[in-house]
């Protein structure tokens, strides 16, 4: 492995690759001609030999995208609209149940397949159509990764505060709406999740493993902290009991929203699974890490937000503010880290790996995986994140609407993946620009998914943004995925036969990843 930054993210420029299909009876094929346009060893399918993304990996990346600071805040949202401790448990178990099925059916692919997912929405929106779904995921990502960066840049600024207070004087000017203390701490974290990347999704995985089981430890002991702070009693609501309409109705939308939250996920899911032995394995470390995790995350908001009523009738907003209350300095500063580990996590899972993989896509033949990430996170910097989040029109309108768009798209690919074509895939043709290639469609896009996919996201957006839908809203991501699924499954077009072909020919090593 290269040592120095530089060296890692160099050009590496693919020659055109030929590759003979499988024997067939008849005349033999023609050998298929791999497009450097569709083709680098990052986009490649990797080797089904080596593959290291384990039961644990899958466990200990969505550890820590369960338990981050963004999810606690929005569960404990939960509890102050009412809910008590077993109905938040109950909305959280059927989000958990959702996510994981969904999670499943999208790993499932990658796995299969073993490609990322630009390569992955070849099958279903055709080789250059494909560029719609990767750049709407990639937009939504570049845009969170800068503002998730901003604000572990924040937990770092108090960080260094509490321990030097004298760090302070540094915080009170303003270059381009960020101060000078809260500009090296941007760059430091920066920094950090890009020296991850430019080692590969090895240097991922072994990071990921790295932070699951301390802010799992964390979560633990902050919960066990809290619980003898409030003398072994919570309490289980804040407020008088709501009507059983609106119980049911606050309960399903949260399941619902917890399903939209992971809406980013659920669609590139392949990234990670690609690189994973078998099929069990994503099931087990997907049950462990999702329905299982999420159940001890939602116990664990519920004794938090418990014990803080019963202290003192306040409702936290966040478990920082927990952390922010502990007298003593050395585990205040170890709880700070804690979650400024896991708020990188995070990032680099959600939010570096996606777009790396969708700019790579955009020019294969310049653009390498690591290369990307930092094209990537140098577009984060410059849009300056700390504004976008601070602006409530762009989180709201500009960000959600893009993110109502995620479930039509994932409508349509589940559909034309496995009812469609029952799994059966061509993996070398979708690298091939061969103008009968059965992922060539209409000029490379495949213009039926393409129908099903605006009317869907209309409908979504609509229910979304429109204040008029408000009771349905939390649903619209739900809503968009099952109407561009069915409009996908009629105007599909359908053939008699779908050729199953492995990559295995094309494939590259896990490590070259």
């Amino acid at each position: 492995m290269r040592s120095r930054l530089a060296d890692t993210i160099a050009l590496d420029l693919p020659s055109p690759v030929s590759t003979p299909l499988p024997h067939t009876a008849g005349p033999t094929p023609a050998p298929l001609a791999l497009s450097p346009r569709l083709h680098n060893n990052d986009l490649a399918p990797t080797r089904t030999e080596g593959r290291r993304w384990g039961r644990y990996s899958i466990f200990a990346l969505w550890t820590n995208d369960v338990h981050n600071i963004a999810n606690y805040s929005f569960a404990i949202g939960l509890y102050a609209l009412g809910l008590n401790g077993w109905q938040i448990l109950l909305s959280l178990g059927i989000g958990a149940a959702l996510v994981f099925n969904f999670m499943n059916l999208s790993g499932y692919m990658g796995q299969r397949t073993g490609v990322p997912f630009p390569v992955i929405s070849r099958i279903s929106f055709g080789i250059h159509g494909a560029q719609i779904p990767a750049l709407i995921r990639a937009v939504i990502a570049i845009a969170w990764f800068g503002i998730q960066t901003y604000l572990a840049s924040v937990v770092l600024r108090v960080l260094l505060t509490a321990i030097h207070p004298g760090f302070a004087a540094y915080d009170h000017d303003s270059i381009l709406g960020l101060s000078t203390l809260g500009w090296v701490c941007f760059v430091a974290i920066w920094f950090v999740q890009l020296a991850i990347l430019a080692y590969g999704m090895e240097m991922v995985r072994r990071y990921e493993a790295f932070a699951g089981p301390v802010i799992l430890i964390t979560v633990l002991c902050l919960a066990a902290w809290m619980y003898f702070q409030a003398n072994g009693s919570i309490a289980w609501s804040d407020r008088v009991p709501l009507s059983t309409a609106e119980v049911w109705r606050n309960v399903f939308a949260g399941g619902a929203l917890w399903l939209a939250i992971y809406g980013t996920m659920i669609l590139n899911f392949s990234d990670f699974s690609r690189s994973s032995p078998c099929c069990k394995t994503i099931t087990v470390g997907n049950f462990w890490g999702l329905p299982v995790n999420i159940l001890v995350f939602a116990g664990i908001t519920v004794l938090l937000c418990g014990a803080q009523f019963q202290i003192n009738g306040t409702i936290i907003e966040s478990p920082t503010q927990i952390i922010a209350s502990i007298p003593n300095t050395f585990f205040l500063v170890l709880g700070c880290l804690a979650f400024l580990i896991v708020t990188v996590a995070v990032n680099i899972m959600a939010n570096f790996v996606a777009p790396a993989f969708v700019l790579s896509n955009l020019a294969p033949k310049y653009l390498t995986f690591r290369r990307a990430g930092l094209i990537s996170a140098t577009i984060a910097v410059l849009i300056l994140p700390w504004n976008l989040y601070n602006s409530p029109l762009v989180i709201v309108y500009f960000l959600s609407g893009l993110g109502a768009l995620l479930g039509p798209l994932y409508g349509v690919i589940m559909v034309d993946y496995w009812l469609v074509r029952k799994g059966q895939v061509d993996v070398p043709a979708l690298y091939s620009e061969d103008p009968t290639g059965i992922y060539y469609y209409s000029r490379g896009v495949n213009l039926r998914a393409v129908a099903a996919f605006i009317p869907a996201a209309l409908i979504a957006i609509v229910l979304a943004l429109v204040p008029g839908f408000h009771t349905v809203s939390p649903f619209s991501w739900l809503i968009g995925a099952g109407i561009a699924a069915m409009l996908y499954l009629i105007i599909a077009k359908r053939q008699t036969h779908y050729a199953q072909v492995s990559g295995e020919s094309i494939a590259v090593d896990n490590a070259s990843h």
